[in-house]
C-alpha cells in the first residue's frame, strides 16, 4: 500500500492529529518558536491565543459564576464552564487549522506559525534573563519589577536572592508547562491537542485558585490541569537532569536525588519536578516559605544548597534550559524519524 508523504499529510483539508505529521510539527513548531518568538508587533495587533482564551474565560466566569449559589451549584457550574471553554476551542481550532491548510504551502507556513504561538521557549527565556539584567543594572526595585512579570507572589516580599531564586522557579515549572506540555499535547493529538492544553492550563491559573471565589468555580479546571500536566513535569525533570549531565560545575547526581527526595513534597504534585531537578543540578534550594498578596505560604524547600541564589544562578539556570529545549527538539525528531520509518 502507498502511504501519503508527511508535507502531503500537512497539506490536506484537515488538521493533522497522528503521528508521524504530528511529531513533525512539533519539530517544525520548536524551531520557528526559538528563532522567531511571538512578535510584540502581532501581539499588539491581534493579540496571543492565550488572551483570546483568557477573555472567553472571564466571560463564563461573570456569567455562570454567581457568589450567591451554593458551592455544590458553583462547582457544576465551573464544569459546565470548562466544557463550554473546550468545545469552543476545539471547535476554533480545528476549523482555523483547516482553512489555513487548504492554502498549500503558504497556508502551511502560516499553520506552523499559528501552531508555534502554544510553546514559549523564547518568551520565557527572554522574561527570566531580564530579571538577571534587571538585578546587575537597576539593582532590587529593577529585579523585583522584572520577577513580577513572571510570578504571582508578592515582589516586596524578596530580597536579592529571593528575585532570583522565584526567576529560577519559574524557569523550571514552565519550562514543563510553557514548552514541554503543549509540544506534548501537540505530537499526541496535534494543533487541537495544543490548544485544548493551553486552554485547561490559562483556566487553572485564572480560576484555579483556592479563594473564596474560585475554590468551588475552579474545581474542575485546577484538577484537569495537574492530570494533564502530569507526563510533562516527569519529562521536563528527565530533561534537566541530562542537561546537567551536559553542563560542567551542574550535578546530575544531585538534581536525581532532590527530585526522589523533594518533588513529592510541593504543594502542587506536578511544579515539584522540575524544580527539585533544577535545585539539585545547580546546588540551589527552591520554593520554600513565600508570600502571594499578604498571605505567606509555608511550603518545602526543594533542594538542600545554598538559598543565596545570585544573577550568575540565573544565568546557569538559563544555560541548563536551552540546553534541555535542545535534548527536546532532538528527542521529537528523533520520534519524527522512527514513526516515519514505520509507516513507510
Amino acid at each position: 500500500m502507498e502511504i501519503t508523504p508527511v508535507p502531503d499529510l500537512l497539506l490536506a483539508h484537515s488538521t493533522p492529529v497522528l503521528p508521524p505529521d504530528t511529531l513533525v510539527l512539533v519539530t517544525l513548531v520548536l524551531l520557528v518558536e526559538a528563532a522567531l518568538g511571538y512578535s510584540d508587533k502581532v501581539y499588539t495587533w491581534i493579540g496571543h491565543p492565550v488572551s483570546w482564551i483568557g477573555r472567553l474565560i472571564s466571560v463564563l466566569d461573570r456569567l455562570l459564576n454567581r457568589e450567591t449559589w451554593s458551592a455544590r451549584w458553583r462547582r457544576a457550574a465551573g464544569i459546565l464552564a470548562l466544557g463550554l471553554l473546550l468545545g469552543l476551542t476545539g471547535l476554533a481550532t480545528v476549523a482555523v487549522g483547516d482553512l489555513l491548510l487548504a492554502l498549500g504551502p503558504i497556508g502551511l507556513v502560516g499553520f506552523t506559525l499559528v501552531t508555534s504561538s502554544l510553546l514559549a521557549q523564547r518568551s520565557l527565556h527572554e522574561h527570566v534573563a531580564a530579571v538577571a539584567a534587571s538585578l546587575r543594572e537597576r539593582g532590587l526595585d529593577g529585579g523585583r519589577a522584572a520577577v513580577s512579570m513572571i510570578v504571582g507572589r508578592n515582589p516586596q516580599s524578596l530580597d536579592d536572592a529571593g528575585v532570583c531564586r522565584a526567576a529560577i522557579e519559574s524557569l523550571a515549572e514552565n519550562f514543563s508547562d510553557g514548552v514541554v506540555a503543549p509540544s506534548l499535547w501537540l505530537a499526541v493529538s496535534g494543533p487541537a491537542g495544543g490548544a485544548l492544553y493551553k486552554a485547561v492550563n490559562t483556566a487553572d491559573s485564572m480560576i484555579g485558585h483556592r479563594t473564596p471565589r474560585h475554590e468551588a468555580f475552579g474545581w474542575a479546571s485546577a484538577r484537569l490541569d495537574d492530570l494533564i500536566n502530569l507526563p510533562a513535569s516527569r519529562l521536563s525533570a528527565a530533561l534537566i537532569i541530562a542537561a546537567a549531565a551536559l553542563h560542567e560545575g551542574a550535578s546530575p547526581r544531585n538534581a536525581l536525588r532532590a527530585l526522589k527526595r523533594d518533588a513529592s513534597h510541593h504543594r502542587s504534585p506536578n511544579a515539584g519536578w522540575p524544580e527539585a531537578a533544577m535545585a539539585g543540578a545547580l546546588g540551589l534550594k527552591l520554593a520554600g516559605p513565600r508570600v502571594y498578596g499578604e498571605v505567606r505560604i509555608e511550603d518545602r524547600w526543594m533542594g538542600d544548597g545554598r538559598t543565596n541564589a545570585t544573577p550568575a544562578d540565573i544565568d546557569r539556570a538559563l544555560a541548563l534550559y536551552r540546553t534541555a529545549c535542545a535534548l527536546l527538539l532532538l528527542l521529537v525528531a528523533g520520534l519524527a524519524g522512527l514513526a516515519w520509518l514505520i509507516v513507510r
